[in-house]
């Protein structure tokens, strides 16, 4: 089959279309036929040597497909079952190997492209506004990169909550379509100091909560933003790693809680699994969520998709289109 594998930590142009052997499902695994990939920056991350994994390192951490074999003890889904996954790598080639506990059945309604733009982000957004800080009608919360992928299902599923949402983003293009998903404010940080904005915005109270998958050059005004015993939600690096931190700090700030969550432990068992996906995918089946494909990509042009996602000039979605 053909695959996407690194040998060598580095930039796109790392990335190599391969041909490997196709894998077999051992006891409680399903072989996918894949359809569509979706990209992601833990993709990025991987590529780089930011986390680590064994070379050649296979990349892809959602995709949707079909089921082409099952291996032993397996029960709940049957070949030529329509599936999707997330958080297992491999994705970025024509077959994976999926332990079927991670595996969700695609409604009738929800394409293979809809189920790779919304499994990852979707059960991600899920997570963040629901458990991480679960959002109650009438706080407010900063989302950054808010016309991104994971940032406008974010926006979507704090407004729907009933918060108020302000969000940051980089061109009027992009506050538009920020403002089209719900945000109520938009700040365009390469105009504007975010900082003082949220601080003119919330009359000096600050925000309950940041969600902030960027990193590096936004996490100490993002602290700045919050309100006495708020919550900064760290969930990506897009910009870099946030350097080595006093735990003091947040004591000065006003006793801020700070954590760094992941959707691998807020999908730990099949109940959890079923009820972010079954929230996520339901919603788009019903159009209370709405998808942003910003543009689908061949196989081939894997490399692409990664200088697309990195350059910050992306508005949704990136696929991968895996079936010929």
């Amino acid at each position: 089959m053909r695959a996407i594998r690194v040998h060598q930590h580095g930039g796109p142009e790392s990335l190599a279309l391969v041909d490997v052997p196709r894998p077999e499902p051992g006891d409680g695994q399903v072989l996918v036929k894949l359809q569509t990939a979706g990209v992601n920056y833990i993709d990025v991350y991987f590529r780089t040597g930011a986390y680590k994994a064994e070379q050649p390192t296979a990349l892809g951490n959602e995709g949707a497909g079909i089921v082409e074999a099952i291996g032993s003890g397996v029960t709940d889904v049957a070949k030529g079952d329509r599936v999707a996954y997330a958080m297992t790598r491999g994705s970025y080639a024509e077959y994976a190997v999926v332990p079927a506990a991670q595996l969700v059945k695609l409604p009738d309604a929800i394409s293979f492209e809809q189920a790779a733009a919304a499994i990852l982000q979707g059960m991600t957004a899920h997570y963040l506004v629901r458990s991480t800080y679960p959002l109650k009608s009438g706080e407010t919360c900063l989302v950054h990169a808010a016309a991104g992928g994971a940032g406008l299902l974010i926006v979507q599923m704090a407004k729907a909550l009933g918060a108020r949402v302000i969000g940051t983003v980089s061109t009027a293009a992009k506050a538009q379509l920020a403002h089209e998903n719900g945000a109520d404010e938009t700040i365009r940080y390469t105009e504007q100091d975010f900082e003082l904005e949220v601080k003119r915005l919330t009359n000096g109270r600050g925000v309950d909560v940041v969600y902030d998958s960027v990193g590096k050059t936004t996490f100490d005004k993002s602290l700045n933003c919050l309100r006495p015993r708020g919550m900064m939600v760290l969930f990506g690096q897009s910009s870099g790693a946030v350097p080595p931190f006093d735990p003091n700090i947040l004591n000065g700030k006003g006793s801020l809680y700070l954590t760094r969550p992941s959707l691998a432990h807020h999908v730990l068992t099949r109940d959890e699994l079923a009820w972010r996906a079954g929230d996520v995918l339901g919603g788009v089946a019903k159009g209370t969520i709405r998808l942003r494909i910003d543009q689908t990509y061949p196989l081939a042009q894997v490399a692409d998709a990664h200088r697309a996602l990195e350059s910050r000039s992306t508005s949704g979605k990136l696929l991968i289109r895996i079936a010929q």
